[in-house]
């Protein structure tokens, strides 16, 4: 099994997960000029997040020591480590196709520093709790600046659609309910992880990293039948859409599901070195990403008012501010 022992190593890491969570929703923006709707962008989404686990599974997994690798720790699996990686499969899915609305109805600037900095705060606290790593003193004030990033990012939004418009409500809506369902995902995958996965020690019962991603993914995939059938009957679009749908539409969301798969395993992967509350928080500096992303890219702002500029600038400079802080708990 592919592990890291390196703190350094372990950072660099979180960098690679901030710049592949930041960097998917791309992939949406470009399904969207082939008039794809985003349910059916979904789909495709949810099969590149399994098939990237299971490539990872059957590489990395079964790198080094033959006796610890993916398929042998998947036969002494207990029950309950599966579990919690199944149900935070599920959690995330749920979360991640809100956000995919909020993406729609707000875009990349303003759906990632609220969704996905409340999945932070929520994420890093419960994280923290189950295996306190880091100065807590500099993750709180991180954390703080995170929020206080979120409040700026609401108000740009709220001066860039208009107070009394629906759509200038209903993307940050959406962008919370997501962030809380978020930022309970990766604390219930860490639950099924063995605790020193990265010392080559698994204990008897839990799972290494790409076992446990493995299983994140069929839970993924499995309660997107449900879940994505909602969307899609809410947004009346047939499943016979998607087989109509041409070849480079759809590689746009296995790309994008992989490129998001990719970025998580080198989260979990990090985690064994920094702790889950560290790597976690830092993987979300992806908000940096997407907002750069929605605003000099899909020039999202590009028709602000006056005025509105400067709640950016304030949302931009906060978020990266608590990063640096929670980054540095790791050394303190």
């Amino acid at each position: 099994m592919f592990a890291l022992t390196n703190p350094a190593t372990a950072i660099f890491f979180c960098v690679l997960t901030m710049i592949g969570w930041g960097s998917w929703a791309n992939t949406q923006k470009l399904s969207e000029r082939d008039r794809w709707p985003f349910p059916l962008f979904y789909w495709d989404y949810a099969i590149g997040v399994f098939l990237f686990a299971i490539i990872a599974a059957l590489t990395l997994g079964m790198a080094g020591n033959p006796a610890v690798n993916s398929i042998a720790n998947l036969r002494q699996a207990a029950a309950t480590p599966l579990e919690h990686a199944f149900v935070s499969g599920i959690f995330f899915n749920i979360a991640n196709l809100l956000l995919v609305v909020a993406i729609d109805a707000a875009g990349m600037s303003v759906a990632f520093p609220i969704g996905i900095g409340l999945a932070l705060i929520i994420g890093t606290v419960e994280s923290y709790l189950q295996a306190p790593k880091g100065n807590a003193m500099l993750i709180t004030i991180g954390c703080a600046l995170v929020v206080t990033a979120m409040i700026f990012s609401a108000i740009s939004n709220r001066k860039n659609s208009g107070a009394s418009t629906k759509k200038g409500v209903k993307g940050p809506v959406y962008a919370i309910i997501a962030g809380c369902l978020m930022g309970l995902f990766y604390p219930q995958l860490s639950r099924a992880l063995s605790p020193s996965f990265n010392t080559g020690t698994i204990a008897g019962g839990t799972l290494m990293p790409y076992a446990a991603l493995l299983i994140f993914s069929l839970g993924v995939l499995a309660s997107n039948v449900v879940i994505n059938t909602i969307f899609m009957r809410v947004n009346h679009v047939a499943y016979a859409a998607y087989f109509r749908g041409a070849g480079k539409t759809h590689l746009w969301g296995i790309l994008g599901g992989m490129i998001w798969m990719f970025a998580l395993t080198s989260n979990v992967i990090a985690s064994g070195v920094s702790g889950p509350a560290i790597s976690y928080a830092l993987g979300q500096g992806a908000t940096l990403i997407a907002a750069l992303w929605g605003i000099y890219i899909w020039r999202e702002f590009a028709h602000a008012p006056a005025g509105t500029w400067k709640f950016v600038i304030l949302s931009l400079v906060s978020y990266a501010l608590g990063l640096i802080l929670i980054g540095a708990a790791n050394f303190a």
